[in-house]
């Protein structure tokens, strides 16, 4: 009796359950690892599945010698939406049949092997916060406590219940909301390596209500994705959704200053508005959130700091690394501002604080077509000085020194050319030579 017994459990599966930790739309994967218990036969398993549709497993049979071990393979093919029931699930299961022959004919033993499946992970932690399911998060942090600074800092049910995964989602917008960084790194690098024009266009794909990446992190609260995705592969910050609504929009709404901040930082232009005319500044005060509507604020005082020369006051401004590049809505810089006032001490601490010499107006002004335009001649000098393009073309083709001398500034002009600005003429004459 102690010998059958002996040989009645055949397999050992060191984890008790498939941990799969889920993300939308991508594989998930887990690894069992098994180890024969039979000290001189070799036992043959087979892997079998309650969802064989969703689930592969590789291998899904093999023999193993005795007391050996081996890992097994399971993978979740990509599901559009969240399992029904998490942690545990109430429909998913596994069993590993385990047997040894026998050369002498006595009866094979067997041994089966049941496993439940658990789901797992980040974005199950936020839907399950989401949904207002507190018993679902309790057993999520029972099993990942890691996760626990990922909760939002308001109660659960105070966040929208999402039913499903929105119409349109790729991968890269269920990572961006899920704030899965390393998932989205992963999904765009791949999608780069076959083509870097696929990794640029998924970067930008919009869902059915014409949301893109960007929006869906910034509505979620997800910086570090925002930040990916724009700076890293060119997402448009400032693009807007059907309804007109931009990422800056829908962080100022949601009272996310670090959102914010992040998005004044890369540029995003506060004087978008929505299709009903509302803009970032606008849903921030309505809704009371004091901390948005100062850093809103600070991007109009940076410009007014400019427009007025005030260095004191400008200088404080920019220290604080927001509001630098604020535009209003003629697309008008802080820059732009300071150099048709003729504010060259503005200009220069502008610049050293990172403000784009090339950026233009609705128009395709830069700042030196602006400075000849205020006839500031040290302020033009200031700005190419510092490397300002002197042959930059507005979307008219006037260049600084076409303005120049249309307006009989004949100091600038002659400035200009000696630092190397070319006449219309010229440039033409150099066009059509190049092209016989």
């Amino acid at each position: 009796m102690e010998e059958t017994a002996a040989v009645e459990k055949l397999l050992e599966v060191a984890e008790s359950e498939v941990v799969i930790e889920f993300k939308p739309g991508t594989k998930c994967r887990s690894t069992l690892h098994l180890r024969s218990l039979h000290p001189t036969s070799a036992v043959a398993f087979k892997v079998q599945t309650s969802s064989p549709a969703k689930f592969h497993v590789n291998p899904p049979a093999g023999v193993l010698p005795p007391l050996a071990s081996a890992a097994l393979h399971v993978i979740l093919r990509p599901q559009p939406h969240p399992p029904t029931s998490f942690p545990r699930s109430q429909s998913d299961r596994f069993l590993i049949k385990a047997s040894v022959s026998s050369d002498r004919g006595d009866p094979v033993p067997s041994h089966d092997v049941k496993l439940k499946v658990a789901y797992v992970g980040p974005f199950l932690l936020r839907h399950a916060a989401a949904l207002g399911d507190a018993t679902a998060v309790r057993h999520l942090l029972r099993r990942q406590p890691h996760l626990l600074p990922l909760l939002p800092t308001e109660g659960p049910a105070t966040a929208p219940a999402p039913a499903a995964t929105p119409k349109g989602w790729t991968r890269v917008h269920a990572a961006a909301a899920a704030g899965e960084w390393e998932e989205l790194k992963r999904i765009l690098e791949e999608e780069e390596e076959e083509e870097a024009a696929a990794a640029a266009a998924i970067a930008e794909a919009r869902d059915a209500e014409g949301r893109t990446p960007v929006m869906v992190a910034a509505g979620k609260g997800q910086v570090k994705c925002v930040r990916e995705l724009v700076e890293k592969w060119g997402a448009d910050k400032d693009a807007r959704s059907g309804d007109g609504r931009t990422a800056l929009y829908r962080a100022a709404s949601n009272g996310d200053a670090d959102t914010v901040t992040a998005l004044l930082e890369m540029g995003a232009d506060a004087s978008i508005a929505t299709a009903r005319s509302r803009t970032p500044l606008d849903v921030a005060r309505d809704k009371g959130h004091q901390e948005v509507v100062e850093l809103l604020e600070r991007g109009e005082m940076v410009l007014t700091a400019s427009r007025k020369g005030d260095m004191r006051r400008l200088e404080s401004l920019l220290r604080k690394r927001v509001g630098v590049l604020g535009r209003d809505q003629y697309g008008l810089t802080a820059l732009h501002t300071a150099a048709i006032k003729g504010h060259h001490d503005a200009v220069a601490l502008l610049v050293e604080f990172g403000m784009d010499m090339e950026c233009q107006d609705v128009e395709g002004h830069t700042a030196l077509h602006l400075a000849v335009e205020g006839g500031s001649l040290e302020t033009v000098e200031t700005l190419v000085d510092m490397g300002a393009d002197v042959n930059a073309k507005t979307k008219r083709g006037a260049t600084p020194l076409v303005m120049a001398r249309s307006m009989g500034y004949e100091a600038i002009a002659q400035l200009l050319a000696s630092r190397g600005a070319v006449s219309a003429s010229c440039v033409a004459s150099s066009s059509s030579s190049s092209t016989s």
